[in-house]
């Protein structure tokens, strides 16, 4: 593609180690780099304020770190008439009304505004009770009206959005399937791992299908339980848990181990916005996902050959039982999970799509996105 010599603002909710910005915006730099893209990556979080944020209480050093986020946030904004672009991760503040968002519009500043989650509905948080009191699912409507773009990450974010805006457009996360392989081939010839990535915030979920685990547990004793990212304290009665602590390299090990990897989600109006980070992290290395049948994973997981999906205790029980005692079904659909996401979500593809409707915003705002 033509290089257009973009310069962009990258502003990020998280640092790298916050898995909605490294997916959205932290892993196409270096493809935007190569296709001529100039850029600067601010995050609102640091990496303390991000680890603090899992942590229940220590409410006045969460004040201060917030508002030293903002102060920050406010300073890398002073120069914004450097850039043909801000793309925003999210809102530019985590609290209170769209102000800055309303000012760069007023100043003829081009602005998209990347979103992967059902940010229009209030969904309280259990480590952060005041930063939720500030939070309002209106704002996230207001957002809509105001940018001149907005990136979805599935369907059902995009026809949201759509009622408000009228450049809207999809940008299904990527997998880098460089970084993670494929892991060994299926075989039973030594314990079954069934495995959990995620976070503080998630964690609670796989409480959901808690009377399923503890089933599995006691008609396969030797089936063991692998949590990575969630609170270390966290535990199932009558479900051995071990816990890992994420980070990058540790993601890849676990990776590894597992043999199966769980997503359960509530059935809600708020799970239609999760667009399958973790299904799709699980399909890439070739870790069979089990997985709610609500949303997006209807879409991403074809039942019984790239995955499951489901809905009730029984279902999870069998999927499970399923996966657990049959290791050539769990290497086929590893094999198709795999080769799918190489198909639907290379890494360097998506890029270029992220180039390709920044190159459109700047170089031809009122022409509809393709």
């Amino acid at each position: 593609m033509k290089n257009q010599n973009i310069n962009v603002l990258f502003l990020t909710r998280y640092p790298v180690e916050g898995a909605s910005s490294r997916y959205r915006v932290y892993q196409y730099l270096p493809y935007l780099k190569a296709n001529g893209v100039r850029f600067q990556v601010s995050s609102f979080m640091s990496e303390k304020m991000y680890k603090k944020s899992f942590v229940s209480g220590k409410y006045f050093s969460k004040v201060v770190l917030s508002i030293l986020a903002t102060f920050k946030r406010l300073w890398v904004l002073r120069k914004y008439y450097q850039y043909d672009v801000i793309y925003m991760q999210r809102e530019l503040l985590p609290f209170g009304p769209p102000i800055l968002e309303r000012l760069l519009k007023k100043s003829k500043t081009k602005i998209i505004f990347d979103y992967d989650d059902a940010l229009f509905i209030h969904k309280r948080s259990t480590y952060n009770k005041a930063a939720s009191f500030f939070r309002s699912a209106d704002k996230t409507i207001k957002i809509f009206k105001t940018v001149d773009c907005v990136v979805a990450g599935n369907r059902y974010l995009k026809e949201k959005a759509k009622e408000y805006c009228d450049q809207v457009v999809i940008l299904e996360v990527a997998e880098d399937s460089k970084r993670i392989q494929q892991r060994s081939n299926h075989t039973n010839k030594e314990e079954v791992t069934i495995g959990w990535l995620g976070s503080t915030s998630t964690i609670k979920y796989t409480r959901l299908i808690s009377n399923a685990l503890i089933r599995i547990h006691k008609k396969y004793p030797k089936v063991q339980f692998v949590f990575m990212g969630g609170d270390p304290d966290f535990q199932i009665p009558n479900l051995p848990i071990k816990h890992m602590t994420w980070s990058l390299d540790n993601e890849l090990k676990a990776l590894e181990l597992f043999d199966i990897g769980i997503m359960p989600l509530p059935d809600e109006e708020w799970s239609k916005g999760k667009s399958g980070g973790k299904a799709r992290t699980y399909m890439t290395a070739g870790v069979v996902a089990v997985c709610t049948g609500v949303g997006y994973n209807r879409e991403l997981i074809k039942h019984g050959a790239t995955g499951f999906l489901c809905n009730d205790e029984q279902q999870w029980y069998n999927a499970l039982t399923l996966a657990i005692e049959d290791s050539e079904l769990r290497q086929r659909i590893a094999n198709n999970a795999r080769a799918y996401v190489i198909d639907h979500f290379d890494l360097e593809k998506q890029a270029q799509k992220l180039v390709n409707i920044l190159n459109a915003i700047v170089n031809a705002p009122d022409r509809a996105i393709q």
